[in-house]
């Protein structure tokens, strides 16, 4: 039996590669005779890049940039396709992981270091690049990255602005005057994780604010930044980027890409499959692992497990869902796509220990599938 381990990271507790390598090593301390492919996957989210760079073969180059509050760091971009595509992960310049809890600001932060990260790209003559934008720190609507390449924001009296939510307040007019002619020619593909539009109750400051530290009164700030920055933004480019699906991913950096970029925004689990022949690794294989944090009706919404699952049902085969959390109750939806679903912990838990024992639960749940399919059938 070949069994291929496709797991997505399980959030703040175990990353692809972590959570497919302890999976292994259940399966080969069970009673299972069988061979294994490790493939973790990524949906757009933190190590999105990482997981493609390491697929594709790619290198690394290291970039100092500035972080979400303007300090100078050493960051990273992926180089794939001898180096004609640059892989970026928003994250690595602009992420909530470089900041201390108390440094969660965000009507300061800015994307500013990610549109650098796209300059350094474009200097070592990329015409390609490959935006991952989970994980970061801002809620700007991506003007810092198109600062960075050289939008400016301007008030009533044609002043330029600070390219944050605080300095963007009184924004009337964007001059794209300066932008980087090379945009023109580079392809630009921004894999996204989640479908939130830009604005309200389901949009990017409202849903992720607060994640990134928003108060409730900031919180109504932002979202009225965006709204005004989607208004002036119609009037700029005829674009509506309020209505526009995964517009809100990123504080509304998707957005802001997309209309001023022309950056195609892609569901990033299938954009990631694709990219690394998923389709290959399935050929191969007589049973699919895979899950994440939490596996619910929200992941038919193009999580990753719902991309590898809809993938591995194409050819006809079982599929085993493991998560920290899973139904209660049977969902007809998910049986659709998951023959097998699996809660990982031993017992009652709190969420501090269950993230600590997360690595030791996918090792016993890779044992116990394992031990499970080799029971003999009569």
């Amino acid at each position: 039996m070949h069994i291929l381990i496709a797991p997505n990271a399980f959030k703040n507790s175990a990353t692809a590669t972590a959570a497919t390598e302890a999976i292994q090593q259940g399966l080969q301390s069970s009673k299972l005779s069988c061979t294994t492919e490790c493939f973790p996957i990524a949906d757009g989210g933190d190590g999105t890049a990482e997981l493609i760079v390491n697929k594709c073969n790619g290198v690394w180059v290291d970039a100092v940039v500035s972080d979400p509050l303007g300090r100078p760091i050493t960051s990273a971009f992926g180089l794939i396709d001898d180096g004609k595509t640059a892989v970026i992960e928003m994250a690595n310049a602009s992420g909530l992981r470089l900041l201390k809890a108390d440094e969660l600001v965000p009507m300061h932060t800015s994307s500013y270091g990610t549109g650098q990260l796209m300059k350094i790209a474009l200097d070592r003559g990329v015409n390609k690049i490959i935006l991952a934008m989970g994980g970061s720190a801002t809620v700007d609507g991506g003007c810092g990255i198109l600062n960075a390449l050289g939008i400016n924001f301007l008030d009533a009296e044609g002043n330029t602005l600070t390219a944050n939510p605080e300095g963007l307040q009184q924004m009337a007019a964007i001059d794209t005057s300066g932008l980087d002619s090379r945009i023109a020619n580079c392809e630009i593909v921004v894999v996204c994780d989640v479908d939130n539009k830009l604005l309200g109750d389901n949009g990017a400051a409202a849903v992720f604010g607060p994640q990134k530290g928003a108060t409730a009164e900031q919180v109504k700030l932002l979202d009225g930044f965006l709204a005004n920055f989607s208004a002036v933004t119609l009037e700029h480019t005829g674009k509506n980027i309020a209505e526009i699906k995964y517009g809100g991913a990123a504080g509304g950096a998707t957005a802001g890409v997309h209309a001023y970029l022309n950056a195609r925004l892609v569901n990033g689990i299938e954009y990631f499959l694709q990219l690394t022949g998923f389709d290959k690794a399935l050929q191969n294989a007589d049973v699919v692992i895979t899950g994440e944090g939490s596996i619910d009706t929200q992941t038919l919404q193009g999580k990753g497990p719902f991309g590898v699952a809809a993938m591995a049902k194409q050819y006809g085969l079982p599929v085993i869902g493991i998560a920290g959390m899973v139904p209660l109750n049977g969902d007809p939806d998910l049986r659709k796509y998951f023959d097998v679903l699996l809660a990982i912990g031993n017992g009652p838990a709190d969420m501090p220990n269950a993230i600590k024992n997360t690595h030791a639960n996918l090792v016993r749940m890779g044992t116990e599938i394992g031990t499970m399919l080799a029971i003999p059938r009569k």
